[in-house]
């Protein structure tokens, strides 16, 4: 195990009718507000008019930034920052799911910073102590955005998707109701159990010695959602499914897992380049291409792989060597995301080969990428082309 620190200040509010918290606790921040959403669901579903009676109960000021995309935008971004500048605002209130709370990360970061907020993404410069205060209300179970410094932006101009993780965005508090899921949809449903298996993923399968108790956390919240998702994708309106969900994305990327590994994140680096050239969901992306470095990362070290057979999937092991495990708990593992309707190739989204290499190149961040096993141009590319 490898020396860590681990600090996690988000108050997470779970449960039914956590909105009405949001009066005691954004005036230890200011009553300043900027509101960041995305399409117009919260509008739809009434989430909308719950908030704002509640900061017009504390008689906030609010300036609204809607209409923030799926793969949340650089100029959107950049639009937040001016908007907090213009009107002297003293807090960020994020009311969506990832892209809106990773959008929200970047504000705070970027209204500081006396440079280009770009600078901060793409790892050029840190982000401030002292940037913007951030709450949360998550309204899709997935990203676990609500409870990290984790942000991801899209410079559409540069087909370019670039993350950074800073102590300094992470939200003061998270508002989680379960009830508040019930409009997601069934394919965005689908997306965020992909993702959740995800982020478990590139935390179990690390580069670093003598970390069982992590694997073990992992390893629970996996067999929780494997045994959830195919209930809940049938049944979308079920409070119980819902909250089990919601816990799973929010513990899958809290910290917990990495602590003291050298996680590996190849398989999200690769789907960013390709959400970025040709801006599909990215669970969707992440379903589609993660099998196929599991079966790359197998070739070479099939341990892992197996132990997450065993463990996960329930294989037996018995007279099987850890290869030929790998290879079926590869096979669970799409059987499980077919099973609750995940995409299962590019092509199911109209990509063919031509992006290819500008997806490579947006890709490698570095001459290799990965810890596991490290990538090369090479190898990024290869499972790209299987991934057609």
């Amino acid at each position: 195990m490898e020396n860590f620190e681990f600090h996690n200040q988000t108050k997470i509010l779970f449960g039914k009718g956590q909105v009405s918290s949001l009066k005691k606790e954004i005036p230890a921040y200011g009553k300043r507000i900027l509101l960041v959403y995305g399409g117009g669901s919260i509008k739809r579903n009434g989430l909308y008019d719950q908030v704002m009676r509640e900061l017009r109960d504390i008689e906030a000021f609010v300036i609204e930034l809607e209409g923030v995309e799926p793969n949340p935008r650089l100029t959107t971004v950049k639009k937040g920052i001016n908007l907090i500048r213009d009107n002297q605002l003293d807090f960020i209130l994020a009311v969506g799911g990832g892209s809106v709370m990773d959008s929200a990360k970047a504000i705070a970061a970027g209204v500081p910073y006396e440079g280009d907020v770009w600078d901060i993404v793409i790892g050029q410069a840190k982000a401030p102590s002292n940037s913007v205060p951030i709450g949360t209300v998550v309204t899709i179970a997935g990203t676990g955005s609500e409870m990290n410094g984790n942000s991801v932006i899209t410079n559409w101009e540069t087909k370019t998707k670039a993350f950074f993780n800073s102590p300094y965005v992470l939200p003061k508090f998270s508002i989680l109701d379960p009830e508040l899921t019930f409009s997601v949809p069934r394919d965005q449903t689908i997306y965020g159990t992909v993702d959740i298996m995800a982020h478990v993923f590139e935390q179990y399968f690390h580069a670093s010695n003598n970390a069982p108790l992590q694997e073990r956390i992992g390893e629970a919240i996996l067999l929780s959602v494997a045994e959830t998702a195919p209930k809940l994708v049938n049944d979308l309106h079920n409070y119980e499914y819902r909250e089990v969900m919601l816990l799973n994305g929010t513990l899958a990327l809290n910290g917990l897992t990495g602590m003291g590994v050298n996680p590996d994140w190849a398989t999200h680096l690769i789907e960013h380049a390709v959400s970025a050239v040709l801006d599909i969901p990215h669970g969707g992306g992440i379903a589609i291409i993660a099998p196929h470095w599991m079966e790359h990362v197998a070739a070479v070290r099939p341990e892992k792989v197996a132990q997450l057979g065993v463990r996960v999937f329930h294989l037996d092991r018995a007279g099987k060597t850890d290869a030929q495990l790998a290879a079926e708990a590869i096979q669970s593992l799409r059987e499980l995301w077919a099973s609750i309707g995940a995409p299962t190739k590019l092509s199911d989204y109209g990509i063919d080969d031509k992006e290819i290499e500008l997806m490579t190149e947006r890709a490698m961040l570095a001459d290799q990428i990965g810890s596991y096993v490290p990538l090369t141009k090479d190898d990024v590319r290869k499972i790209l082309r299987n991934s057609l």
